[in-house]
């Protein structure tokens, strides 16, 4: 699931500063990025004075060099060797439609005669002045100034690439609403127009329509299917008739993806398929997660789109949880859980399928094989979560931990211990923000890049938490 990201290279110039820098910069850039691993293409040298761009006839051939390549990158690195020229870089970018991080060399000390002097540290503020007179969204981050071969450059250009990577995700995509929402869960509606608006396309199923193509699925054609799920989870307590029904279930989710594309999808899990089927399909959207097509239960549409970001930002997979329980009296720790739908990548080890108790309570024994038992394992985490408000997208975003601290074993489903700076405030802000019970999840410290791309190239609202 990890991404690879290819960057177009700028370099900007203003004459009466130092053109050898520009050289230099062009060959230290690229380095610094095959290090980091990722691709980039740049202007050939000889089209522009060093390679660079000063004033608007060689902005029009930069943005010419963007045009030609379109589809090839997925963000521009602006780079200010020496001070720039604002004119030209606007006139390149102006046109652009993908994010921009403008990167400006810092001064030394013991270089500031005219001849090595940079300015990059004023110029930058020109570039960022002009972008926001032309309306043009870039990304800058602190420090102001930074020298390739710091370490933080090397985080800001990761971060960087992740918000490519989410930006372009989510500027055209496909979320399936399968199954209508239940009834009693009203804390998951949303807006399918405001998406739209946002270029989130939502393609929308009966559960009839996904039990008729289960219908269609012999039970020969299922057996390899049948084969995998053995091997993914522990099935040893579930009968095989059980295990064959979400094998089809499985299949059927697989042709909806296939055949309309769908980057991500929300089911609806919540009594329907355990009184049809009887059958709960947790563990079937464990595996999806876990195969990277993230999956959220009890029809949450705005969650799933949370999850695709957080696994673009990260390349891990993401799970949809709930904001479940308090642990003790430790008011920066709670419980994160749901009933199975955690990918494996994310657990401890292995689960365990068993029937899931609130069905079998309600409808009783065995109409509810498939809520995937285990532990959520130690590690750093992002969280997310979006919501529509008002014909507008929603978002909060934040970071934690998951401790190594236990959870009774008799405590179903999966779930871990969350450590959360400030959680009680957090918690309250989320609750007055008018946001959910769930809360999507990854791998990783991203809310950063999730921040970024959400607010300054998608144009959703943050909450801030």
């Amino acid at each position: 699931m990890k991404h690879q990201t290819t960057f177009a290279l700028f370099f900007g110039n203003r004459g009466f500063f130092p053109e050898a820098l520009i050289d230099e910069a062009r060959t230290e850039i690229k380095s610094r990025l095959d290090e980091l691993g990722f691709n980039s293409i740049s202007l050939d040298k000889s089209l522009t004075r060093y390679g660079a761009v000063e004033g608007f006839a060689e902005g029009r051939i930069y943005a010419d060099f963007l045009k030609r390549n379109q589809g090839k990158y997925q963000g521009v690195i602006l780079c200010l060797p020496n001070f720039g020229d604002e004119s030209g870089a606007a006139e390149a970018m102006r046109d652009c439609e993908v994010p921009i991080f403008i990167h400006a060399y810092p001064d030394r000390l013991n270089q500031m005669d005219f001849a090595l002097r940079r300015d990059a540290f004023c110029g930058k503020l020109s570039i960022m002045d002009v972008f926001g007179q032309f309306g043009i969204p870039f990304t800058a981050w602190e420090p102001h100034t930074l020298s390739p071969a710091d370490p933080r450059f090397g985080e800001d250009i990761k971060a960087f690439a992740a918000v490519c990577r989410i930006t372009a995700g989510l500027k055209r995509c496909r979320i399936g609403a399968i199954g209508a929402r239940p009834t009693a869960f009203k804390t998951i509606r949303f807006d399918e127009v405001a998406l739209q608006k946002k270029g989130i396309t939502t393609e929308v199923f009966d559960n009839s329509d996904l039990l008729l193509a289960m219908k269609e699925i012999s039970s020969a054609s299922c057996r390899e299917k049948m084969d995998f799920l053995k091997g993914y989870t522990n099935f040893s307590q579930v009968p095989e008739d059980k295990l064959e029904t979400l094998a089809k279930l499985s299949l059927a989710l697989d042709s909806f993806i296939e055949n309309y594309q769908l980057d991500a999808l929300a089911l609806r899990c919540w009594l329907d398929l355990e009184q049809t089927i009887q059958v709960s399909p947790c563990v079937i959207l464990s595996e999806l997660n876990d195969r990277g097509i993230p999956a959220a239960c009890e029809l949450d549409v705005a969650n799933a789109l949370s999850m695709l970001a957080l696994k673009l930002a990260s390349g891990v997979p993401p799970a949809c949880l709930d904001w479940n329980n308090n642990y003790e009296n430790e008011e920066d720790k709670c419980i994160l859980f749901h009933c199975g739908p955690v990918p494996q990548t994310l657990m401890t080890a292995k689960g365990q399928i068993v029937d899931h108790p609130m069905f079998a309570k309600t409808l009783g024994a065995g109409t509810g094989f498939g809520c995937n038992v285990g532990r959520i394992r130690p590690m750093n985490f992002t969280f997310a979560s979006t919501t529509t408000l008002d014909g507008q997208i929603h978002f909060y975003t934040g970071e934690g931990r998951f401790t190594e601290d236990e959870i009774p074993n008799d405590f179903f489903g999966c779930g871990g211990v969350a450590q959360v700076d400030r959680l009680q405030q957090k918690l309250n802000r989320i609750g007055y923000g008018g946001f959910r019970h769930h809360v999507s999840i990854t791998e990783g410290w991203h809310a950063k890049s999730i921040r970024e791309a959400f607010t300054r190239y998608l144009g959703y609202r943050e909450t801030e938490i």
